[in-house]
């Protein structure tokens, strides 16, 4: 009999602070190999707090956190991570290969230039992220939805066991929209854990196996069949007034019992 898979993530009463009062409160969870887990919750809620935290970046004040089985700064070239904005100036004069191949640098270090692999790693991100024939374009030049495609290429070239995107679908037409779950479906195929924050309910049911429901603190975890259910939704965003969308309220599970 195969051993079980270790979990990628491991949190036991994580809580994380940038200074003062804690931004996200005693977060218990354990995400398994090659699940796909969607953070949902109102704004500052925690969920991009929580991502950081997974790479390190969020002091941790209390509780523990680990990735692969070691501190998150200890296995960050095994972490692709996709933040909520890109911090790089659309008019630089780069190819979409030559931002995705940005990816590399870890791995290269100061001394060595980009090698016959290092090209190879590029080229197998832009094909999953479907912009194989777009490697030389001017990535100004490309289509919002294009460009964070690009990025998560970027993210991808080190081949990453576990995938953190921050509101990765934010402002993308239907095309792309589809390309980029066309890519989180298929890295889930190929085993690799992803975490991603949204607020795109239909999305989750769509991407993801397990649903976290964030508001500051942990209100639920788990598959999302008995997780992303219209009462437990209702108890995340019941402090902050929203309106659950209604098409979504008639396609979401009911809980029983």
């Amino acid at each position: 009999m195969t051993a079980p898979l270790a979990p990628a993530i491991v949190l036991d009463r994580a809580t994380f602070s940038y200074g003062g009062t804690p931004s996200l409160v005693g977060v218990t969870a354990s995400i398994g190999a090659g699940d796909a887990v969607a953070l949902i919750g109102p704004n500052g809620s925690g969920k991009s707090t929580l991502l950081k935290g997974m790479l390190g970046l969020v002091p941790l004040v209390d509780g523990t956190v680990s990735v692969l089985g070691a501190q998150p700064r200890a296995v960050l070239g095994r972490i692709g991570y996709l933040p909520q904005s890109d911090e790089l100036d659309p008019e630089f004069p780069v190819s979409l290969a030559q931002v995705v191949m940005m990816g590399r640098y870890r791995a290269l270090g100061l001394a060595r230039w980009p090698g016959k692999s290092d090209r190879q790693a590029v080229a197998e991100a832009l094909e999953k992220v479907g912009l194989a024939d777009q490697g030389g374009r001017r990535f100004g030049d490309l289509s919002g939805g294009q460009q964070q495609r690009g990025i998560l290429a970027r993210a991808l070239t080190g081949q990453p066991q576990i995938l953190l995107l921050d509101e990765p679908f934010n402002g993308l037409d239907r095309t792309n929209r589809e390309a980029l779950l066309a890519t989180l479906k298929g890295l889930r195929e190929e085993g690799v854990t992803v975490v991603t924050s949204t607020h795109d309910l239909e999305l989750a049911r769509e991407a993801c196996t397990h649903v976290m429901l964030l508001n500051r603190h942990v209100v639920a975890f788990g598959p999302l069949e008995s997780t992303l259910t219209l009462p437990q939704i209702e108890r995340t965003f019941e402090d902050v007034g929203v309106e659950i969308d209604q098409h979504m309220v008639t396609t979401l599970p009911h809980e029983h019992g």
